[in-house]
């Protein structure tokens, strides 16, 4: 067939050219609708036999004090100053420790234990565990509030859990609520977490247990500390329904805080974690401190080799956060630290180099005793005694229930 027109060569040469080019170059049509791969969610940070073994020491004390627990362990460099703090001015209470902890640089989650100290010396003690505790609250905030309920339904069932003349235990459906027996009055447990949940079911992830000083452990499997008038150190609370913290008392918190807010939402506060690196990477990037800067900040929360600080590798300042740093005040007199508070100390950028709470202590003492010399007396605090009565109410101590 010869082909005259114009228009049949052209039509002719581009079927010679379609025949003569390879599969792939001719396009194919694109299906009509395609879906975007899904997303594989990241993995949560702790496992609940983590969530367990971090909650089993707290999960059966009252719903406030447990609030305001798990916000002040976000801010880990400031409970150790905070515990430090109250280990040297302990006859400091009631409303002339309100009126101290105006001055101090905390946040107000971590004021407000400065009237609990078992607590802040227990979260002092194992400061691993603190900065984990936080870092899980941050990360897994429902997580955390439905292991606590569990844990309280396991103690209830095991017979440790019930209604006392130190607390009183309110059972809703999925719910268990601790009050104070007494308004304003709080008493602390002790107990050991390996037992008065039953039987502990990860023997890989035994929970923590600690006692405060002078206790005498076999006395009780369940028993109270010192009873503690907390005035209205207490606004913390709990929405379980809906899993999250709030500001259950907006007048105890104005009260305490010498504030007038009106939310009753908490919030994390970034500026208090002083450089504390973020574990969670989505926690980094909510909170904006990006990404870790390398391996050596990673170490803070990784099994530490010999040597190395648990909560952190950097070192910005490696004195230790004793006698100096957490003594925050003025004056000094013969190597100790007056409780005058108009001048407080910066806190160093974040927890690296604190090194564990037993040693820093120890360093602390010792700078103490070459400063004053051997023998030397150490003058008390210039701050007035407290009233009579104040702070403690009197032994609360029980045994087994």
């Amino acid at each position: 067939m010869i082909i005259n027109s114009a228009a049949g060569r052209g039509l002719l040469g581009m079927l010679i050219l379609l025949l003569a080019a390879p599969p792939s170059a001719v396009a194919q049509p694109a299906p009509l609708s395609s879906p975007p791969p899904a997303e594989t969610p990241a993995p949560p940070i702790f496992q609940q036999e983590e969530l367990d073994q971090l909650l089993a020491p707290i999960a059966l004390y009252p719903d406030a004090l447990l609030a305001q627990i798990l916000m002040a362990s976000t801010y880990p460099l400031e409970v150790v100053q905070a515990a430090r703090w109250v280990k040297a001015y302990p006859n400091v209470v009631g409303p002339q420790l309100e009126e101290v902890m105006q001055q101090q640089p905390w946040d107000p989650s971590v004021k407000s234990l400065a009237a609990f100290p078992q607590v802040l010396a227990m979260m002092d003690a194992n400061l691993e565990w603190t900065q984990k505790l936080g870092e899980a609250f941050l990360a897994q905030q429902p997580d955390v509030m439905v292991t606590v309920q569990t844990l309280r339904i396991k103690a209830q069932a095991a017979g440790y859990l019930q209604t006392t003349p130190q607390q009183t235990i309110i059972a809703e459906p999925q719910v268990i609520r601790i009050e104070p027996a007494t308004p304003r009055v709080v008493y602390v447990p002790i107990y050991d977490p390996t037992v008065v949940y039953g039987p502990w079911w990860y023997p890989a992830y035994p929970p923590y247990v600690w006692y405060p000083p002078g206790y005498v452990v076999g006395a009780g499997v369940f028993s109270f500390g010192v009873g503690l008038a907390a005035g209205a150190v207490l606004w913390g609370g709990f929405d379980w329904h809906r899993h999250h913290v709030t500001i259950v008392n907006v007048h105890n918190y104005n009260t305490f805080n010498r504030t007038r807010i009106m939310d009753h939402t908490w919030r994390h506060d970034a500026s208090h974690r002083r450089g504390v690196p973020y574990r969670d990477p989505g926690v980094r990037q909510r909170f904006g401190q990006g990404l870790l800067p390398g391996a050596p900040a990673r170490e803070a929360f990784r099994g530490r080799p010999q040597g190395v600080s648990p909560l952190g590798a950097r070192t910005v300042d490696r004195r230790p956060v004793g006698a100096a740093d957490a003594r925050v005040g003025g004056g000094q007199q013969g190597g100790h630290v007056a409780p005058q508070v108009s001048r407080a100390p910066r806190p160093p950028a974040a927890l690296e180099g604190l090194g564990r709470g037993g040693e820093t202590r120890n360093s602390s003492d010792r700078g103490r005793t070459s400063r004053l010399g051997t023998g030397a007396a150490r003058p008390a605090p210039s701050v007035p005694r407290a009233p009579a009565g104040g702070g403690r109410i009197g032994g609360g101590g029980g045994g087994r229930r």
